[in-house]
């Protein structure tokens, strides 16, 4: 089983070291790696430290990503909140000379030589802040910005069942040690612009609620244009209709015409929906998962597969009473 002192005997090990993630960032997964390269970076000052991927403009302001290196000769991949080798935003995965996979979604495949899964942690900026405390590395404020930035992201402000009292321990240590100003930091999170909050209100009154506790809504292209935002904006606001007492189970569903898939965003209060999301080209965790599929009858299919699982949800609910 790995370590973080396996990780760190790497980590010293190297003084060239590439940091990845998965595609179509989220704050966790952009947050960890800058916060992971500005702690090696702070605490050992002669490794070269790259956070790499595709850069996007919604989250410009935790930092900027680097250009892989040309040459990767004796150099150390750490892959952070990614569980298959498909999702990794990175080229040339089989040049590095080791590889580290540091992870808190449910395992689908081992791809990297030595791997940290902890699916008990709220979110990866939280086996970050665990490993960097754990083997003595100095976290600076822009880590610290960053990791909390991520956590709070991933629990959706400390909401999800992953939140734990190693969670609240953590981030409190965080705060603490850092003396982190941390209540402007929900501001880069959480501002939106004008069209996503009316698009969340076109989504409030047109959603469709099943018998069986299933809440879902399809976004054409036209509705996408009419609001002015881009074919991911509706999965981004999904943890907003939380706590809808008629609902267990919601998804929506976005056309992304440019590249011909359909965009599905799930979340659960019960019934555990990653096992259906793989069966359509998806997955995560239990209670939050996605899946991008290429046909209408795709995505009708996974809907009856949620429709039914609500079904039984509540048919066991009512057995244990």
């Amino acid at each position: 089983m790995t370590t973080f002192k396996d990780i760190i005997k790497y980590i010293k090990k190297y003084n060239n070291i590439v940091i990845a993630r998965h595609l179509r960032v989220d704050p966790d997964a952009l947050a960890s790696s800058l916060a992971l390269k500005s702690i090696i970076q702070s605490n050992y000052p002669k490794k070269d430290v790259y956070a790499v991927g595709i850069n996007a403009s919604k989250f410009k302001y935790m930092g900027v990503l680097n250009k892989l290196p040309e040459n990767l000769d004796n150099t150390l991949l750490i892959v952070l909140d990614t569980p298959d080798l498909k999702r990794v935003d990175i080229e040339n995965f089989d040049q590095f000379s080791f590889t580290i996979k540091i992870d808190h979604h449910p395992f689908v495949e081992r791809f990297c030589d030595i791997e940290y899964i902890d699916e008990t942690a709220s979110s990866t900026c939280e086996i970050i802040l665990d490993f960097a405390y754990s083997t003595k590395l100095d976290i600076n404020i822009d880590a610290a910005k960053l990791l909390f930035q991520g956590i709070v992201s991933d629990t959706n402000r400390f909401t999800t069942i992953n939140t734990t009292y190693k969670t609240f321990n953590l981030v409190h240590k965080l705060i603490s040690n850092t003396k982190l100003d941390f209540i402007p930091l929900y501001n880069d999170l959480y501002k939106r612009p004008l069209k996503e909050v009316r698009i969340e209100g076109y989504i409030a009154q047109n959603m469709t609620v099943t018998e069986n506790g299933l809440g879902y809504i399809k976004i054409n292209e036209d509705v996408i244009k009419e609001f002015g935002v881009d074919a991911a904006s509706p999965g981004n606001m999904i943890n907003n209709f939380n706590y809808i007492n008629e609902i267990i189970v919601w998804v929506f569903i976005s056309h992304d015409v440019k590249n011909e898939i359909y965009r599905i965003t799930m979340r659960s209060r019960g019934p555990v929906i990653n096992e259906i999301a793989s069966k359509y080209n998806g997955g995560g965790h239990a209670l939050a998962s996605g899946a991008r599929v290429k046909t209408v009858e795709e995505v009708d299919n996974l809907l009856k597969d949620l429709d039914e699982l609500c079904k039984n949800f509540r048919g066991d609910e009512l057995e244990n009473k």
